[in-house]
């Protein structure tokens, strides 16, 4: 094929604000610059954690919507999401259907496999089974992740973490995998960009303070209470915290602040569009991600590139980025750990400054967007050759 231009179709439960549809839409914005002729195939960007679809629509390529693409289970509406689905491949026939997320990824891969001279790509952002659910449910889950890897040309994880996790279940074969790191606007987090300081002075905040940071959506498994546990355990008024984010756990988060008598150091700021999260990184001291479930948190990568030290749970993809050159990895739950880690880094600001300049060098060529669309171009000619 060469660099012959390919007919791209990819599929995606909904394009709200996360690592999954963040990757999405920089691979297809890449890949349409490239002069491939794309499409993107989503469900509606529902929900309370903000939407990308806005700049997906502006980005010159395809857009359809599929109404009844959800990301709850529900047998009728999945059943109709397929159809739809399938109606759509069978009209763009392209060479290559890249699916993400596990709905989308089940439903489309067996769409594409019914079509029939359709390439198929599917990328694991995080698996759909996880020790956090019922048995039953992981049953389930395993037994289409299975079937969909077998309808499968190539998979692609954003951590070798997944990669391992995924054949431990059985789900694919070694040869069908390639690990490549999730790309971002490098350049944006470099770059020191204006406003930190107002950031920082709309939290209350002066020149002594240190700033703890996560960004995630405000949901399940996402770990704000074990950082709730070690602000409360940490007695110190100079160190706060901020929540970026939103979802449907606020109002819990917020009891769980107002319970503990940390509103004065605990900061929420909802919402914040992704073009600002470069800001709020720079304006943070610290970046945490107490996450129990994760491919590799995009925020990781994002506050290295900043020049910040993180701290992570030592789990899925966090170690292929964390360790003691960058900042510190704790066994999952432990607040005792977390406390000890957050009060260290919050007393010496040339251990923040030294551990920021280790995940800036090592962050700077691994996420490059450039480059993880160059890769899964690759993976394209590859499976279509």
């Amino acid at each position: 094929m060469g660099d012959a231009r390919l007919k791209i179709c990819h599929v995606i439960t909904r394009m709200i604000l996360g690592g999954a549809m963040e990757n999405t839409l920089l691979t297809a914005e890449g890949l349409y610059a490239r002069g491939h002729e794309v499409t993107l195939i989503t469900g509606p960007a529902l929900g309370s954690e903000g939407e990308l679809m806005t700049r997906a629509t502006a980005g010159g390529y395809r857009v359809i919507v599929v109404d009844s693409l959800r990301r709850a289970i529900h047998p009728l509406g999945d059943l109709r999401a397929y159809r739809s689905i399938l109606a759509h491949l069978r009209e763009i026939r392209p060479d290559i259907m890249h699916s993400h997320a596990s709905k989308a990824g089940i439903l489309a891969r067996k769409a594409a496999a019914k079509v029939g001279g359709i390439r198929i790509v599917h990328t694991v952002h995080g698996l759909s089974f996880h020790p956090y659910q019922s048995w039953w449910l992981n049953r389930l889950y395993i037994a289409m992740e299975r079937l969909s890897a077998r309808r499968t040309d190539a998979l692609i994880s954003v951590a070798g973490a997944m990669t391992a996790q995924a054949l431990a279940a059985g789900v694919g074969r070694p040869g069908q995998f390639t690990t490549i790191y999730s790309g971002m606007e490098v350049e944006r987090y470099v770059r020191r960009p204006e406003g930190v300081e107002a950031f920082r002075a709309g939290l209350k905040l002066g020149g002594d303070e240190v700033l703890v940071t996560q960004v995630s959506r405000l949901a399940a498994l996402k770990g704000h209470e074990f950082i709730l546990g070690a602000a409360e355990r940490l007695q110190d008024p100079r160190i706060h915290f901020c929540f970026v984010g939103d979802g449907a756990w606020r109002a819990r988060i917020e009891a769980d602040v107002a319970r503990r008598n940390l509103s004065a150091r605990v900061h929420l700021t909802g919402l914040v569009p992704p073009e600002q999260i470069p800001l709020v990184m720079h304006a943070s001291d610290i970046v945490v991600h107490c996450s129990l479930r994760e491919g590799l948190p995009r925020s990781l990568p994002q506050a290295m590139l900043a020049g910040k030290p993180v701290i992570s749970f030592d789990l899925d993809g966090a170690p292929e980025v964390v360790d003691s050159r960058t900042g510190v990895l704790l066994a999952p739950k432990d607040v005792a750990g977390l406390k000890l880690a957050i009060g260290t880094l919050a007393s010496s600001r040339d251990l923040r400054e030294k551990l920021g300049r280790g995940g800036r060098q090592r962050c700077r060529e691994m996420f490059d967007h450039e480059k993880m669309v160059d890769r899964i171009e690759a993976v394209y000619r590859r499976v279509v050759q």
